[in-house]
């Protein structure tokens, strides 16, 4: 098993290695959910001048959620549109301005590390800044709806998106996931049960509260069309409390969590798979060592009578 990180370790890989020794580059590469990634250098001759450009399949519906105010915040002036074809915003990064203090240069490496983290928390924060203005709202009392805000829509892979939308004492996220084999879906449906009976143990009652269900959406999803209706979609909702975005600094961590679930659910997924392939081969390895011993050699299969006749026992 391994921890995955909302960094991308190929970035800081990138960059440490060119702040040692700084040379022309021309990488790309890509990250989890299709996300594509490429560093250069725009003029050989300046090798410590790097662009860094990524491209988000969702980037239009990422900048309606306000992702390119949240990236300059960020990144600043440093950040461009249009800058390199075929890619959404790119990084103009001069190595000779990196702070020179250890501290300050890990932080600034590991910002850009998180490029894609950080422009997939705009709706995030959205949603969150809604739900304060709601907070203060009375639910009706006449069997009338709560007051909600919009529901955003992030279709970050093919058949898969992500919904989220405040309440007036919430926010909801809930992820559509496809599983592509049947034992994908055994092994998802496993998990999911799990997230949904843990919550009701003493020592993670502060966790947020998971629903899963399959072929049929939630009721917040429910009357958009074009959803897809099979046992192939699985559909998790995360519901998020005032509690679990209090402050800057628990939104951020929350943030980055929530958006590797998706990551995290197939990962393991695969790696219990790959168990039990280990386990059946082991097992199988097993019994042929049985088997083997079960076997009689020459010598004891043949046998000789007080005459001297040989014969062979079965």
């Amino acid at each position: 098993m391994i921890l995955l990180e909302p960094e991308n370790v190929i970035i800081k890989k990138i960059f440490n290695e060119k702040l040692i020794k700084p040379t022309s580059v021309d990488q790309t590469f890509v990250d989890f959910d299709g996300v594509r990634y490429h560093v250069f250098t725009p003029n050989n001759k300046v090798k410590t001048e790097l662009i860094l450009s990524i491209s988000l399949a969702c980037w239009s519906e990422l900048e309606s959620f306000g992702a390119y105010d949240v990236l300059l915040q960020h990144y600043g002036s440093s950040l461009a549109k249009g800058l390199e074809a075929g890619y959404d915003v790119s990084i103009q990064i001069d190595l000779n301005q990196i702070p020179s203090d250890p501290e300050q240069r890990d932080g600034f490496i590991n910002n850009l590390s998180l490029l894609k983290r950080n422009a997939m928390s705009a709706p995030f924060l959205q949603a969150f800044q809604t739900q304060k203005q709601l907070e203060g709202m009375q639910v009706p009392t006449d069997g009338s709806p709560a007051p909600q805000g919009p529901l955003l829509e992030i279709h970050y892979r093919n058949q898969e998106a992500i919904y989220i939308q405040a309440g007036i004492d919430r926010v909801t996220v809930i992820f559509s996931t496809v599983f592509q084999e049947e034992t994908d879906k055994i092994f998802g449906r496993v998990f999911l049960q799990e997230f949904v009976d843990a919550r009701k143990l003493p020592s993670i009652q502060t966790a947020p509260q998971v629903l899963y269900s399959t072929r049929e959406p939630p009721l917040e999803i429910r009357h958009l069309p074009n959803l897809i209706k099979s046992d192939d979609v699985g559909y998790v909702t995360f519901v998020l409390f005032p509690r679990h975005f209090s402050n800057q600094h628990v939104a951020a961590s929350t943030i980055s969590r929530i958006q590797l679930f998706r990551n995290y659910l197939h990962y393991h997924i695969k790696c219990s798979k790959a168990y039990m392939h280990s386990r059946m081969r082991t097992r199988v390895a097993d019994f042929l060592k049985i088997l083997n011993r079960a076997k009689l050699d020459k010598s004891e299969s043949e046998r000789k009578t007080i005459t001297g006749r040989t014969f062979r026992s079965r």
